[in-house]
C-alpha cells in the first residue's frame, strides 16, 4: 500500500499553529533550526542601517525575523527570509502572514548550518518571482555577496562599500562597518 504525502498549501500551514521556524517547500513543511547570536546580530545591523536609510527617504519598508515570503504557487514554497526592503509602491499595506509579491531586495544571512545548495535554490527562487537583488552575507568570511540575476555576483569585503541601486540609490555601507564587532 502506497501512503500519498499530504502537500499544504501556505494559508494551511500556517494554520497548523506551528511554533518554530519553518519553510513550507512545494507543500512539504520543514522545519528550521533557530538562529544564532552572530546570525541576529547581522540581522539586526542589516536592518539598522537600511531603515535609517530609509527613515530619511520614505520609499519602502524593512522587514526582519523570518518574513514569510512565496515564491511559487500550487504546490506552494513559503521562504522565510532574514530581512526585506521592499518599496511602498509594490506593498502599500502590510497584512496577512505573508508577503505574495517580489520585494526589490531579499537579504539571507549565511549560518554555520546552510548548505551552498540549498542558498542557491533560494537565488533562483527569488528572482524568478521578480526579486531586484539579494544580498548574502558571510559573517564566516566578513564579506557580502551581491546578486543582480542568480548569476551575476559580486563579492565584497571589508575593504568595499556596498552601493544600493535602483529604489536604494544612494544607500552606502562600508562592509567593514557590518562586521566591527565581530
Amino acid at each position: 500500500m502506497v501512503i500519498e504525502e499530504k502537500l499544504f498549501s501556505g494559508e494551511e500551514a500556517f494554520e497548523l499553529g506551528i511554533n518554530t521556524p519553518f519553510e513550507l517547500i512545494k507543500g512539504r513543511i520543514i522545519h528550521k533550526s533557530p538562529v544564532g547570536p552572530v546570525h541576529g546580530y547581522q540581522a539586526a545591523e542589516t536592518v539598522r542601517h537600511l531603515a535609517n536609510f530609509n527613515h530619511i527617504r520614505k520609499v519602502g519598508r524593512v522587514l526582519s525575523g523570518a518574513v514569510s515570503l512565496y515564491t511559487e504557487f500550487n504546490p506552494d514554497t513559503v521562504r522565510t527570509v532574514d530581512v526585506i526592503f521592499i518599496s511602498r509602491q509594490r506593498l502599500p499595506a502590510l497584512s496577512g502572514k505573508a508577503i505574495k509579491i517580489a520585494p526589490e531586495l531579499v537579504v539571507e544571512i549565511i549560518s554555520p548550518t546552510d548548505r551552498w545548495r540549498d542558498v542557491r535554490d533560494k537565488i533562483e527562487e527569488y528572482f524568478a518571482i521578480g526579486v531586484d537583488w539579494v544580498w548574502i552575507v558571510e559573517p564566516a568570511n566578513k564579506s557580502i555577496l551581491i546578486f543582480r540575476t542568480p548569476t551575476d555576483m559580486v563579492k565584497l569585503t571589508q575593504s568595499d562599500t556596498l552601493q544600493g541601486e535602483g529604489i536604494l540609490e544612494g544607500f552606502t555601507l562600508p562592509v567593514a562597518e557590518l562586521f566591527a564587532d565581530l
